[in-house]
């Protein structure tokens, strides 16, 4: 099977519009098959991160809330007011958890958004709103380099001047003296990540936080990734440092529910100390001819099916599923890093949470994942240096995972060191590791790219 064009030698690959509509019975048994298939890659609890709770119940059960909203559109409140009690029942959820109640003369509120690039998106835009106010007409952020791409792009796209700073290449933690140096009168936000995408580790947000209280700038901690589990992890008694609202100087910070949350994907939290921050982002126009429009955010439509299932996710899990779920991940992740320490070769980046990174400094380690794509494990590939990650969820808990991944590492290494000199067949994309690169990397990325944007055209790649 291509996977430029998926299922081309098995389904018919629709190009135009089918004159004649297909059964539904017959669409139905063609995508269960497929769902079956591409299941079983998550399934055996060898894939990192990307399926977060992996427990068919659960997702059932979300399926069948999602149902009943999944037709409705939250902008139409008046017909649907149940959106209304979904999202804000979410946003009071959320402010409690990372602790607004600890907002001294602040007016805590948020958003739900699409995810965590819309929720990055949208506290970019916010800030920019709220430097404009103060007469900032060139607006700039500092971020460690290790904070999420999509800070990247929402500054790309809101004409935002983007500063990153170099982090310690062994402990993974931003240079505070290069922020410091760095920020200017046109800042209007640093970013701290709790926890980075890269290396699962937490920048240190009270430093971030006093640092923006003494420049007066906006500080956002990136808990897309951590958010809904790293409370819980402090809760059991994990070393996690505070990184949410109880830090002077936080003044926004996201979490996405699709991930730890257990929600559906699409769906997202952005929370501000402060309403004033948040209203920046609002959309009026009063004199279109369709009518007075106005919008909190970016997004117009959204199905109310999404905000449906992400409230029902919460409220049958509650904090005590939430710690339990954590638990077991925290323990499962703290096996597998010893597992990887076991191995002088190898060497784990900085201090993880739940989410760990390792590398080798006696050869390529993607000598390691070639060998353990043979064995079915799927890691996210990293750069600078070349490295490994593994996102542990709740599919690596099942029984047995640790173990079998613990022997098959052993194997891995074992064939890297005989083979040190081989040319590994997989390199560093983000969501995944891909195969087939070689050198040529630049050229490899174009292709794929390229392919990605015919299809999304609708044409037939190359």
């Amino acid at each position: 099977m291509s996977n430029d064009y998926p299922y081309a030698d098995r389904y018919p690959v629709n190009r135009t519009l089918p004159e004649q509509g297909r059964p539904r019975d017959e669409i139905l048994a063609e995508l269960a098959a497929i769902a079956r298939e591409e299941d079983a890659m998550w399934e055996s609890g060898k894939c990192s991160g990307t399926m977060y709770c992996g427990d068919h119940d659960h997702y059932r059960f979300l399926t069948e809330v999602f149902g009943n909203y999944a037709h409705v559109n939250a902008l139409q409140r008046d017909m649907c007011p149940s959106a209304t009690r979904f999202e804000g029942e979410i946003i009071a959820m959320a402010l409690d958890l990372f602790h607004a109640g600890a907002v001294d003369g602040g007016d805590p509120v948020g958003m739900v958004t699409s995810g965590g690039t819309g929720s990055i998106a949208h506290a970019m835009l916010a800030y920019r709103e709220q430097g404009a106010s103060r007469g900032i007409d060139r607006p700039n952020v500092v971020k460690p380099e290790t904070a999420h791409p999509a800070f990247d792009k929402a500054c790309h796209l809101f004409g935002i001047e983007l500063r990153r700073a170099p982090v310690d290449p062994v402990t993974t933690q931003v240079d505070l003296n290069w922020v410091a140096d760095h920020v200017d009168g046109s800042t209007v936000a640093l970013i701290g990540s709790a926890c980075n995408y890269g290396y699962g580790t937490i920048d240190p947000i009270a430093d971030l936080g006093q640092l923006a209280l003494e420049r007066g700038t906006g500080l956002h901690v990136d808990g897309c990734l951590g958010g809904f589990i790293l409370p819980f992890g402090e809760e059991l008694g994990y070393p996690i440092p505070a990184f949410d609202f109880r830090v002077p100087g936080v003044t926004s910070l996201s979490a996405d529910t699709h991930k730890y949350g257990y929600a559906l994907k699409g769906t997202s939290t952005l929370l501000f100390r402060d309403r004033a921050l948040r209203n920046g982002q609002y959309f009026t126009l009063a004199g279109w001819s369709g009518g007075k429009y106005a919008s909190p955010g970016i997004d117009g439509s959204r199905s109310v099916g999404l905000l449906a299932a992400t409230w029902a996710s919460m409220v049958h899990l509650g904090r005590d599923g939430y710690r339990r779920y954590a638990a077991r991940i925290f323990e499962t992740s703290a096996r597998m890093q010893e597992a990887v320490r076991s191995h002088p070769e190898l060497r784990i980046l900085g201090s993880p949470s739940f989410l760990f990174s390792f590398t080798s400094d006696e050869f390529d380690i993607y000598l390691v994942n070639d060998f353990m794509r043979a064995r079915g494990w799927r890691f996210n590939g990293q750069q600078y240096p070349n490295a490994l990650h593994m996102a542990v969820t709740r599919p690596q808990t099942q029984p047995g995972v640790v173990e079998t991944f613990a022997t098959d590492l052993a194997d891995a290494v074992a064939h890297a060191r005989q083979h040190p000199d081989e040319q590994p067949l997989s390199g560093a994309i983000y969501g995944g590791v891909a195969g087939g690169l070689t050198d040529e990397a630049d050229e490899f990325i174009s292709m794929v790219m390229a392919e990605m944007l015919d299809v999304q055209q609708g044409l037939p790649p190359a």
